[in-house]
């Protein structure tokens, strides 16, 4: 295992040596993140696996509806060479695709899954990414998407309810903390005067 700083240059030297790099942020002396343009990503994901990054430890996104983007997020492994490293790309929001890359990392069929779920991202390549897997039967616009109203998807959902108001505050918060300090000494005295 070599000095954490050394891992992040290495890192670098890598990425920069193979890849037109859009934006570069050491986050600490272990993590990394790389913003690619999106006809780079399988390839950097490729470089990075064959340099031992081996592990893809997430794969989520982040909308930006004000980009009219989505922008896909990869974290990989080194174990080692201790360093998380972020591979992103935005990708269009209205129409967003995105290759899968089961093929390099086969646990990302899940991954993809999720995002496709919660995101709307397609990920064409894998057979199962619009196998719904947490959200049974859900037939709305992807829930993590900023625009996703929830208590527009409540009204429309569910039966409202009234909720009456049938019980009756006994104490205020003076009393509360009177018990609280009855507590405390009591406590102390059983250490003996000690404090706790």
């Amino acid at each position: 295992m070599m000095n954490s700083m050394n891992n992040v240059e290495f890192l670098k030297g890598l990425m920069n040596q193979n890849f037109k790099i859009v934006e570069t942020d050491v986050i600490d002396q272990y993590q990394v993140s790389f913003v690619l343009k999106q006809a780079d990503v399988l390839q950097a994901l490729v470089t990075l696996r064959n340099a031992g990054w081996i592990q893809m430890s997430y794969l989520s996104a982040v909308d930006w509806p004000d980009e009219n983007k989505i922008e896909v997020v990869y974290i990989l492994m080194n174990w080692e060479r201790p360093v998380h490293i972020q591979i992103r790309t935005k990708i269009d929001r209205n129409d967003p695709v995105m290759p899968t890359i089961i093929h390099i990392y086969p646990g990302a069929k899940y991954y993809e899954r999720e995002c496709h779920e919660f995101f709307g991202v397609k990920f064409p390549g894998n057979p199962d990414y619009q196998k719904q897997l947490i959200l049974e039967m859900w037939d709305d616009m992807p829930p993590l998407r900023k625009d996703f109203d929830p208590k527009a998807y409540s009204d429309r959902k569910f039966t409202k309810r009234e909720y009456n108001e049938d019980y009756l505050v006994l104490s205020d918060q003076n009393d509360k903390k009177a018990k609280r300090e009855a507590r405390k000494e009591r406590a102390e005295s059983l250490k003996g005067g000690q404090k706790i």
